[in-house]
């Protein structure tokens, strides 16, 4: 495969991007169905809609040529500019629903460096937060003690996160 060939990318509304194919296969998804398939074919991405493919291929052709930084985990701050490059930062300062769906396209697509910038955005997002502000935040339903309760019998690991937590 040529680096300056051109790859067709079809979104789920049917509208095509002619991407740069070493841009294209920061995606191990489109990499695989390119060695699989070839590049003759339109590759179609039912799963991603145009307003997010746009943004995956804005994050991708910035980053084919400057690599990708691991971020840290757990996030050390909740401005991400203090987390990542201003660009990276920039990029996921986008509403919830967005950044959402930059998620579910950077999993589906296997873009992995995406999808750790747009978590470590959501971990930003709820650094420091009480569990009732982060529901707040994100629009979460409140469980009731029983519900709590088969939630804490199912994930024994929260009483030892808490525990270790609320002594630090």
């Amino acid at each position: 495969m040529a680096d300056d060939k051109t790859l067709t990318l079809t979104s789920a509304q049917g509208d095509t991007f002619e991407v740069e194919s070493d841009v294209a296969c920061m995606s191990t998804l489109i990499k695989n169905m390119v060695e699989d398939s070839g590049t003759e074919e339109a590759i179609p991405l039912p799963n991603v809609k145009t307003a997010i493919l746009t943004k995956v291929i804005e994050y991708c052709k910035y980053h084919k040529d400057k690599p990708v930084e691991e971020i840290a985990k757990p996030v050390k701050s909740n401005d991400m500019k203090e987390v990542v490059c201003e660009w990276d930062a920039n990029f996921v300062d986008v509403e919830q629903d967005v950044l959402f769906e930059l998620i579910l396209a950077a999993n589906y697509l296997d873009i992995k460096p995406l999808l750790d910038l747009a978590c470590a955005k959501i971990g930003s997002m709820i650094k420091g937060k009480s569990p009732e502000e982060i529901r707040k935040a994100f629009n979460m339903p409140q469980f009731s003690p029983e519900e709590e309760e088969q939630i804490r019998k199912e994930n024994p690991w929260m009483e030892e996160y808490e525990a270790e937590h609320k002594s630090s």
